[in-house]
């Protein structure tokens, strides 16, 4: 299975290439298409209504919509329920209280996403290419960077927990009546709930971190011959470097003839700070209704990207 990540800033075109590739790649293979973005317009690029978040556009051409705010909701609960199973004394707190304020707290919304993204990997084996239209940049770049930064975090956390055991076990020793005998834990690592769950969210991230890195996973940045698109991009292609994810294809989208020059001036700067990453030219299509998307969609995923392997 192979996975396309289209990004870029808001209005670049991008939901529109990331259909297109999507169109192309269904003429020979079944794809899934998922719009991560909280403004969706997957539904208007095909001309259809989404219904229940998914519908099969033709026999292997799959939409999906994915609703934020819902999977953020559903997240925080699942979470929630997590802990309270974990720790049998949050039970007597009134969970409910603290959840309608959680629900806006830094970071949901991203954990939210990659839990969807990591779900529909895992579960997405009849496909063999899943396209991701992202959302706009900064959200981006933070739910990329959450495997990684998940992973270390989870990885002090099962130091604390190891030392919470410890301790136990020391206080178990302490209160035990005198023997020759070493008095020990009534159960193991192994055995302890929160370090299993510990284990299996890091075991997790780390399958997606790989993913990420791995050679059949590209992200496409999209932006248009301007200036504001050419700053937000050069902003990605630096978080990118940061979180040191390979960048796999640069698309220049709406060039004109009027805008020939800055195309041009785009083109040189971006190719600068993305050298070796391919770049190409997207002309601005008459109209999706009158075909555009359709021409346009022979030249969005590179011949090369599209063998799968044996």
């Amino acid at each position: 299975m192979k996975t396309f990540f289209f990004t870029g800033k808001g209005g670049v075109g991008k939901s529109t290439l990331a259909a297109a590739a999507a169109w192309q790649l269904s003429q020979k293979s079944n794809v899934l298409i998922v719009s991560l973005d909280p403004a969706h317009n997957l539904g208007d690029i095909f001309g259809v209504a989404i219904k229940e978040k998914q519908k099969h556009f033709t026999k292997t051409l799959t939409l999906r919509e994915i609703n934020l705010q819902k999977l953020s909701r559903d997240y925080l609960q699942q979470e929630t329920e997590v802990l309270s199973s974990s720790y049998s004394y949050l039970k007597t707190l009134n969970l409910d209280h603290y959840f309608s304020t959680l629900k806006y707290s830094p970071g949901i919304e991203e954990y939210a996403l990659l839990t969807s993204i990591s779900k529909t990997l895992r579960e997405g084996g009849e496909y063999e290419y899943i396209i991701f239209d992202t959302p706009p940049t900064g959200l981006t770049l933070r739910f990329l960077a959450l495997p990684r930064v998940s992973t270390t975090w989870i990885e002090r956390l099962i130091h604390i927990r190891r030392q919470i055991l410890e301790k136990r076990y020391t206080i178990h020793r302490i209160r035990g009546t005198l023997s020759s005998e070493e008095t020990v834990l009534d159960y193991t690592e192994d055995e302890d709930a929160i370090l299993k769950r510990l284990w299996k969210l890091k075991a997790g991230y780390q399958d997606l971190d790989r993913t990420l890195r791995g050679k059949d996973c590209h992200l496409i940045l999209v932006f248009n011959p301007d200036r504001l698109s050419l700053r937000e991009s050069e902003r990605l292609i630096a978080g990118l470097k940061d979180l040191e994810i390979p960048l796999g294809l640069l698309i220049n989208n709406k060039v004109q003839e009027d805008n020939q020059a800055m195309a041009g001036q785009v083109d040189k700067e971006i190719a600068a700070l993305a050298q070796d990453v391919p770049l190409e030219r997207i002309h601005q299509a008459q109209g999706l209704h009158q075909g555009g998307l359709y021409q346009i969609a022979e030249s969005i995923i590179p011949e090369d990207w599209q063998r799968t392997n044996d």
